[in-house]
């Protein structure tokens, strides 16, 4: 009898392990088994206050464009945005943050970005806390998408904070020069580059940086040197780009700097980058 009873409870230990390792999202507790549910969808005020939050200001001698909150580390904070917003201006930066504060900001100069229109800034609060954003994944085209940043008015010298919604209407299969990759119709303006692509969630899937139109007539270009047909050309041209989070974490995950002890935990526990503070 208890050499019937030991491999009865054998095969059941067995059978759990094997549901655990087969199905990920589902918990088993307790006899009770339970589905882990997607992140709810936000109303269009929680959106925007959220995208608030994570949006902050480049500055130099004059405001160059947007950057998105995307960590915090023992008072560290660690702001990604455009390396063309930098090449705007000289250093040194800073960042004006959502409650109007001004931080002095360092350039994280050996983050290797592989020509992708991406930088890194860090700056230092230990009076004030901010919240920083949560990354989502690569949207499909249908999916409703907002844009956050601070556009430039030429009539008005205030730069405030705007909200935009639309939707992601074309996902290349190879990113364009400086790795946009997400095009979508919401109205990218002058000043935003470099602040968050958000889904209806609230999670940063994007970093903008690409709007609509150029001024210039010119072929578009992928990242492998290849020319777009015209067809597909015409229908870039129409909209505006981001660069995907998944491939900004991706790249992020890599870098290392020797002889730092300052780890930057991104928002997925799985993923971490060693950074200077």
């Amino acid at each position: 009898m208890t050499w019937r009873i030991l491999k009865f409870v054998a095969c059941i230990g067995g059978l759990s392990m094997l549901l655990s390792s087969s199905a990920a999202s589902i918990t088993i507790s307790a006899g009770q088994t339970s589905i882990i549910q997607p992140p709810i969808p936000l109303s269009v005020a929680q959106l925007q206050e959220k995208a608030a939050a994570i949006t902050v200001k480049i500055l130099s001698t004059d405001f160059l464009g947007s950057g998105i909150l995307l960590n915090k580390q023992n008072s560290v904070y660690t702001v990604l945005t455009n390396a063309h917003v930098l090449r705007a201006d000289d250093p040194a930066y800073h960042i004006q943050t959502p409650d109007g504060e001004i931080y002095k900001a360092n350039v994280l100069k050996n983050m290797n970005f592989q020509n992708y229109d991406l930088a890194i800034l860090q700056f230092y609060s230990i009076k004030k806390s901010y919240s920083v954003a949560n990354l989502g994944t690569v949207p499909k085209v249908g999916d409703e998408v907002f844009i956050a940043g601070f556009p430039v008015g030429e009539e008005s010298e205030k730069i405030n904070f705007v909200f935009i919604g639309g939707k992601v209407s074309l996902v290349l299969s190879k990113a364009l020069e400086a790795g946009y990759q997400v095009g979508y119709t919401n109205h990218l303006e002058k000043g935003m580059s470099g602040g968050a692509l958000l889904n209806k969630q609230g999670e940063v899937v994007g970093v903008n940086g690409m709007h609509a139109y150029p001024l210039w007539d010119a072929p578009s270009v992928f990242f492998d040197g290849s020319q777009a047909e015209e067809k597909l050309h015409q229908e870039i041209v129409r909209l505006s780009w981001a660069i995907p989070i998944d491939r900004v974490v991706q790249m992020m995950d890599k870098f290392e700097i020797s002889n730092s002890d300052f780890v930057i935990k991104i928002n997925r526990p799985e993923l971490k980058f060693r950074a200077n503070n």
